[in-house]
């Protein structure tokens, strides 16, 4: 019997698997041609007394007469590469003689397989199958078959020869010459026909969602353990093929895209066998008809997967953005060398700039890898380069690249591209990220969104799962708006507290920091609607968000009144692709928690004081809900999200430590107020203050870091601030150590046992900050320097020789995992946009998903365990808070003036106020030239804290104010100050309704001043 489809299919799955992880077996890992049907070619041969041909398919020839051993006459193929494993070698044989069909070194003759005298059928084909294992990789096995020893001629036929792994084919049918039963099309109108043995479906354009069109087979049961899908066919639209269940909760167990493909998969032993599984390929989501067609399907059991070896490139690894001009330059070279190599610095002519010996570094343990060290931090001419060393070359780099300039307004623009409630229009965010405005619906309705408007509380039955107690409420929040939080489309009250707050530091550091850019993120500097508003546009971005979580908050007169709603998200589930408006889910109102609660309070409290000078009624609002935030968390100090609320639709973000939200609200809300009570809790709680700069940075559960640098670098009159300005100083530099031991210059080594935790590269995103903040604090170039430097880590120069940050770099993320930015699975929807930092390196194993556990069956050294694949969640996904860090590192980044070195400030300037009265002061400024060569100034600049300013009684100067930006011009007369002397200038100040702290940071001319 001619069984020619099911060799065809076991050939399939392992030649598939080939083209979809090219890294993983070489593409002649089988049979080159097994079917014939492209002719004699692939390294078919014969020996010369056998000529063979092609004749209906399958490869004859006609074996002479009178030959006396098996191998008189062969025909066969050379160079099957193999790893270790276990295959099965099948092939179908029709003739009268002898057949002996061999796997076999061709040096040594050791057989791996044979099937020995098998008779060829002799009325049609007989298919052979034998199993083998292969001990060791191989490169250079033959295939033959030996047909001699036949006292009579015969004529010999062979087809569908392949070497496969070994596995059980699942589906009943995997090719459709006899039908298509039992697959299925979701949409039966579709007009459908096998056609040469393909089955091609006429797929409708329009259709939104990949799962508005399936293909499938449905009630397989999967035991635990590893399998492997492949199939082959055309088509030229969307295809995402997946394993998974047929029912909720529809877990994926494992998925490719595109045609032809193939991937391996492992269904564990939680939960025993998977039954209602289903095969099927998801092919809606294309704008346009088109013709979908499969030749075969394959799904085996019993394979093992191959182990997982990304492509890393050369092996000299680079920050592959580029450099500072003057700030460090190291490389790392990936090599077993024992001793110092030569390296050489290529400039874009091809001349050599500079030349060294690399120092050898040893073992790393994030990456398992021996590396040396190259510096080449001499150099500082600007232009594009190259490093070589042993007999590697870099990907090119700049040498005083501007790359920070344009990612500080890429990282701040992915924020309105997550924006919910809100259509992202084509003009302000890019015609590949328009789309319509997502959850802006009431449940219940005929809209295909079931919120965010009058959304209800949790079911009773849904809160007993979740908190062990029953909870709802019987009133609805209108919560349209706020960002999309990652991947989904929930919205969290405390990841979006972490985003807003970094994003209200980024912009408040242009007052407050001595090298900052004053302007870079004024009014039109983003890509945001409200541009044009005379309201810094990141201000703008952030008032999106803030607006959210006060909707959040439980109104008046209800239980847990002031208290702010943990999250909002879908009740159970979505599958990926899924565009924001097409999310038909309902969604609820999660239990107010503590945590959320003090977020609310700490990022009202600063944006009350940073939207003061701008909108004042919306500044008093915020500040108003700030306090009725913090007096509900003080009276319900311990309502704590769980873990179990993260099971259905939605991450639980549990946190049952709340004391250093405590401090953060109380700083801020002090820093905004002045208010003694605020300022006594702070004292009363130093102790948390203190240990809150933490060697791994600081994340949404751990936020105290973000109280000690705001008291450090806001202007204020906290009673310790010296403390904790020692406490940020001592905590930047326990960072500072752990990167000066780090091979690949990163600020992060890990948590205490050298693990990578999910997010890694937020930690080591926030350890930057944390560093950024010690410089501003302090003017020491070393912190700066360290900030510098971790960025190489996170654009090419680390393990993987990849950017984690897309559009940035030769090879970068680009396949975060994200409902919308899938491009991945839907050719017709985009990547994530330029300046999207993914999570990064995960190796806490307990906390993979399946796609990164499939691939890392055997482990993998921290850095290793990352893979830029859109299913993988747990270390490719996108985030607000991770984006956020990322925004203020990318803005102190662009602000370095290319790394020089801090100049000695020729101005001193002390503001000293006189005398204060009710709405009132007066006050006079001092500025001082402490060089040895007069000082010719015209305008002296600062920033006010808060909604303070100069009133029209001033003298000295010529005055002006534009919200909280304070110039004053130079007269004729006091223009020129000799060294050692100093000028006075003057003004009556009006204090504001907020805080009125004395200003610290001056600009003569635009160069720092000193301050006493």
């Amino acid at each position: 019997m001619h069984r020619r489809q099911r060799t065809r299919l076991a050939r399939a799955a392992i030649t598939s698997a080939a083209l979809a992880l090219a890294t993983i077996a070489p593409a002649s890992a089988d049979v080159v041609n097994g079917d014939f049907s492209a002719g004699l070619d692939g390294g078919w041969w014969s020996t010369a007394n056998l000529p063979v041909d092609v004749v209906d398919g399958a490869l004859c020839g006609d074996v002479p007469a009178g030959t006396s051993n098996p191998w008189d006459a062969i025909v066969g193929q050379d160079g099957l590469d193999l790893p270790a494993g276990d295959y099965v070698f099948t092939f179908a044989a029709s003739g009268t003689g002898p057949v002996k069909g061999i796997v076999q070194d061709p040096v040594t003759y050791a057989e791996a397989a044979s099937v020995t005298s098998a008779v060829a059928g002799a009325d049609g084909f007989v298919t052979h199958e034998v199993a083998f294992t292969v001990e060791e990789e191989t490169d250079d096995l033959q295939l033959a078959f030996q047909v001699g020893g036949s006292a009579d001629a015969w004529t010999f036929c062979a087809d569908d020869v392949a070497v496969t792994p070994a596995g059980t084919e699942l589906l009943a049918t995997t090719t459709f010459e006899d039908g298509t039963a039992p697959w299925f099309v979701s949409d039966p109108s579709l007009p459908n026909d096998v056609v040469d043995g393909s089955w091609c479906i006429e797929v409708r354009g329009g259709t939104e969602d990949p799962w508005d069109v399936i293909v499938g087979y449905n009630d397989l049961t999967l035991a635990p353990g590893d399998y492997a899908l492949a199939y082959e066919g055309t088509g030229a639209g969307p295809v995402r093929a997946l394993v998974g269940l047929q029912v909720d909760p529809y877990t994926v167990y494992g998925e490719t895209s595109g045609m032809p493909g193939a991937t391996s998969f492992s269904v564990s032993d939680a939960g025993g066998d998977r039954t209602q599984t289903q095969v099927a390929f998801q092919i809606g989501g294309a704008a346009e008809p088109w013709t979908f067609c499969l030749d075969s399907v394959s799904l085996l059991s019993g394979t093992t997967p191959e182990p997982y070896v990304p492509e890393t490139g050369p092996r000299v690894r680079v920050n592959q953005v580029g450099y500072l001009a003057h700030g460090p330059k190291r490389a790392t070279v990936v090599t077993d060398a024992a001793d110092a190599l030569t390296w050489s610095l290529v400039d874009g002519s091809g001349a050599t700039a500079a030349e060294g010996t690399t120092v050898p570094s040893g073992l790393d343990p994030s990456s398992d890898q021996e590396v040396h060290t190259i510096d080449f931090s001499e150099v500082s001419v600007p232009g594009t380069y190259t490093l070589t060393a042993d007999g590697e070359t870099s990907y090119p780099f700049e040498i005083g690249t501007d790359a920070y300039e344009s990612l500080r307004t890429d990282a701040l623009n992915y924020f309105y591209l997550a924006r919910s409630g809100i259509e992202i229009d084509a003009e302000i965010g890019g015609a590949d990220y328009a789309r319509p405005a997502g959850h802006v619906s009431a449940a219940g309705g005929p809209d295909t969104n079931q919120g965010d408007r009058d959304v209800a509380c949790q079911p009773v039955e849904e809160s007993v799962a979740a908190y062990g107690e029953p909870w709802t409420c019987d009133y609805t929040l209108d919560v349209v708006g706020g960002w999309y939080d990652a991947g989904d489309h929930g919205k969290y009250v405390v990841n979006g507290g972490i985003a807003t707050a970094q994003l209200l530091q980024t912009y408040e550091r242009t007052k407050t920091a001595a090298s900052t850019d004053a302007g870079a993120l004024e009014d039109g500097t983003l890509a945001v609607p409200e541009t044009g508003n005379a309201v810094p546009d990141v201000l703008d971005e952030a008032r999106w968000e803030l607006e959210f979580m006060q909707s959040m908050m439980v109104p008046d007169g209800e239980e847990l009144a002031g208290m702010a709603h943990h999250k909002v998200h879908d009740y159970g589930w979505t599958g990926l692709p899924l565009l924001p408006h097409r999310d038909g889910q309902t969604r609820y109102l999660h239990r107010p928690s503590t945590a959320a609660t003090l977020n609310l309070a700490a990022t009202a409290a600063q944006g009350a004081r940073l939207f003061a000078p701008y909108d004042a009624e919306y500044a008093a609002a915020l500040l108003d809900d700030a306090r009725t935030a913090w007096s509900a968390a003080l009276e319900h100090p311990d309502l704590f999200a769980p873990a179990a609320d993260g099971n259905n639709g939605g991450g639980p973000y549990d946190d049952d430590d709340v004391s250093d939200e405590f401090v953060w609200a109380a700083a801020e809300l002090f820093l905004t107020t002045g208010e003694q009570a605020f300022e006594e809790y702070l004292l009363e709680h130093d102790d948390v203050l203190a240990t809150s700069v933490d060697v791994e940075g600081f994340s949404w559960g751990s936020v105290g870091a973000l109280a000690v640098m705001d008291l450090a670098t806001v202007p204020n009159d906290y009673t310790g601030r010296d403390d904790v300005v020692a406490t940020l100083l001592a905590g930047a530099d326990e960072i500072a150590a752990v990167q000066a031991d780090q091979a690949y210059g990163m600020t992060y080594a890990g948590a205490e046992d050298g693990t990578f935790v999910w997010g890694s590269n937020s930690s080591v995103l926030n350890t930057m900050v944390v560093l950024g903040a010690a410089y501003d604090v302090s003017g020491d170039d070393a912190y700066r320097d360290a900030v510098v430097e971790s960025a190489d880590y996170l654009l090419g120069r680390n393990a993987l020789n990849l950017s984690y940050v897309t559009g940035y770099g030769d090879v970068y993320s680009q396949n975060q995992h994200s409902r919308w930015f899938s491009a991945q699975l839907n050719a017709e929807l985009p990547h994530p946009p330029a300046g999207s930092v993914a999570g990064g390196p995960n190796s806490d194993s307990p906390t993979w998903d399946p796609t990164l556990a499939a691939l890392m069956t055997d482990g993998c050294a921290p850095q290793f365990c990352y893979v830029d694949d859109i299913q993988s969640w747990a270390s490719n996904e996108i985030t607000v808070n991770w984006n956020s860090a990322l925004s203020w590192v990318a803005s102190f980044l662009a602000d370095q003036d290319q790394g020089a070195p801090t100049a000695e400030p020729s101005c001193d300037v002390e503001f000293v106020e006189h005398g204060t009265w009710p709405g009132g002061s007066t006050n006079q400024i001092w500025v001082t030239n402490t060089g040895t060569s007069p000082l010719t100034w015209s305008r002296l600049m600062w920033s006010w804290s808060a909604d303070q300013s100069v009133t029209r009684q001033a003298w000295s100067a010529g005055w002006s104010q534009e919200a909280s930006h304070v110039t004053a011009r130079s007269m004729s007369w006091n223009a020129t100050i000799r060294p050692g002397q100093r000028v006075t200038i003057g003004f009556v100040g009006d204090p504001g309704s907020l805080a009125s702290a004395t200003p610290e940071q001056f600009w003569l001319d635009g160069a720092p001043c000193s301050t006493p």
